[in-house]
C-alpha cells in the first residue's frame, strides 16, 4: 500500500528549510517550517491546515508573509505551533500591515506557544483585523495535535535559544485487501476512505456502512463486518524534521528519543565534520553528527538538508558524510 504521507523538502539543501507533507487521500498538508516558500503554488499552501515553526531566525520564518498572502481566502482554520516567543513574532509580522479592508477574509489563525511544560493559544481573524483573542493557557503535556490518523510529537533544544524538533507519526495503516475486495465483487472508490475514517474515529461497531459492488449495487455491513472481510492493520509511517541544535548530549538523548524508528529522518547537516568547532559555536549539526543521530535513532533513512553555503563548491561533501557515517551501522538504509 502506498504511504499516507508523500514528504519533500521545499527547497534544495542550501536552501531555506521547510518540509511539505501532503496527506495522500486527503486535499490538506502540514509545513514544517516557514523559510522561503515561493516554490510552494498558491494552491499547496492553501492545503495547509497546520504548520510548525522550529524557531524564528529569519530562514526559518520569513515565508510568514508569503504564506498568508496566499491563505486569506482560506475557509478552514489554521494552527500554526512555535517555540517560546512565538505569538509575539507573528503579532509583530501581522502588525507590519493595515487591515481595514480584511473584514469580509475568512482566515483564521491561531498560534499555540509551547513553553516547557506549558502551553499558550492566541487567535487572530481576519474578520477582526488580526487583533489577538486569547483562548487557551495551561499546562502542557504530550502531542502538539493528536487526531484519530496521526499525531505531532516535539522536543525543545537547545539552539542557544528553543528550538523544536518534530515527528509525524500515522497511528496506524489500515489497509484494504484487494483479492477480498474482488472477491467479494466490490469497487474501490470513497466509501474506501470513509471506512478507514469510521474505524480511526472508534465509531461503534455495529455502525452500518454501504459498499459498492461492480454493477452498481449497495451492499451494507457494519463496521465489524467490514474490518473483518476487508482491513489489514499495520504499523503508521513516521517522520521526523530536526534542524539547529547542538550536538549535546541534552540535546541527542530527546532527538533520539523523537526520532526512534522513524521511516524518513530529515536531519541538518551545516557542517562538515572538519569545522565541528564551528558548529559547536554556533549550535548547529555537522553532518557526521547528523548521521550518529540517524544511527543511534534506527531510523530506516537518512535525508541531510539545511547545508552550510560555505560548501557550495564541493556541493556533495555534507551529503557524503551524513550517509557514510549512517551507513556505519549494519542496517542502515541510505538516501
Amino acid at each position: 500500500m502506498a504511504d499516507a504521507f508523500e514528504p519533500r523538502l521545499v527547497n534544495g539543501p542550501f536552501d531555506d528549510p521547510g518540509l511539505y507533507v501532503s496527506f495522500r487521500y486527503e486535499r490538506r498538508a502540514l509545513l514544517f517550517d516557514l523559510g522561503n516558500i515561493a516554490a510552494l503554488s498558491a494552491r499547496e499552501v492553501l492545503k495547509v491546515s497546520h504548520i510548525f515553526v522550529s524557531h524564528t531566525h529569519i530562514d526559518h520564518f520569513n515565508g510568514f508573509d508569503h504564506w498568508l498572502r496566499c491563505a486569506l481566502n482560506r475557509e478552514d482554520p489554521v494552527n500554526l505551533f512555535g517555540p517560546s516567543g512565538i505569538i509575539a513574532n507573528v503579532q509583530g509580522k501581522l502588525a507590519g500591515y493595515t487591515w481595514n479592508l480584511i473584514r469580509d477574509y475568512p482566515v483564521v489563525l491561531t498560534v499555540h506557544e509551547i513553553r516547557g511544560t506549558e502551553r499558550k493559544s492566541v487567535r487572530f481573524a481576519a474578520a477582526q483585523s488580526f487583533e489577538p483573542e486569547m483562548i487557551g493557557h495551561g499546562p502542557f503535556s504530550g502531542p502538539l495535535v493528536d487526531e484519530p490518523a496521526f499525531t505531532v510529537h516535539a522536543a525543545i533544544l537547545d539552539h542557544r535559544i528553543p528550538c523544536l524538533a518534530f515527528s509525524l507519526e500515522e497511528k496506524s495503516r489500515l489497509n484494504i485487501r484487494p483479492d477480498a475486495l474482488d472477491g467479494m465483487g466490490l469497487e474501490s472508490g470513497p466509501w474506501l476512505d470513509a471506512l478507514k475514517k469510521a474505524l480511526r474515529e472508534g465509531m461503534p461497531a455495529a455502525t452500518l456502512l454501504e459498499g459498492r459492488t461492480g454493477d452498481g449495487k449497495r451492499k451494507a455491513l457494519t463496521l465489524q463486518e467490514w474490518r473483518d472481510a476487508l482491513v489489514v492493520e499495520t504499523r503508521g509511517q513516521k517522520i521526523a524534521y530536526v534542524v539547529d541544535a547542538l550536538f549535546s548530549p541534552d540535546n541527542i538523548e530527546k532527538l533520539v528519543k523523537l526520532a526512534r524508528n522513524a521511516d524518513l529522518f530529515y536531519c541538518e547537516a551545516s557542517f562538515a565534520a572538519a569545522d565541528e568547532a564551528r558548529a559547536r559555536e554556533t549550535h548547529h549539526l555537522t553532518a557526521e553528527q547528523s548521521g550518529k543521530l540517524a544511527r543511534m535513532a534506527e531510523v530506516k533513512r537518512l535525508v541531510p538538508f539545511h547545508f552550510s553555503a560555505r560548501y557550495q563548491a564541493e556541493p556533495n561533501r555534507l551529503l557524503q558524510e551524513a550517509l557514510e557515517a549512517f551507513a556505519s551501522g549494519a542496517s542502515a538504509r541510505v538516501r
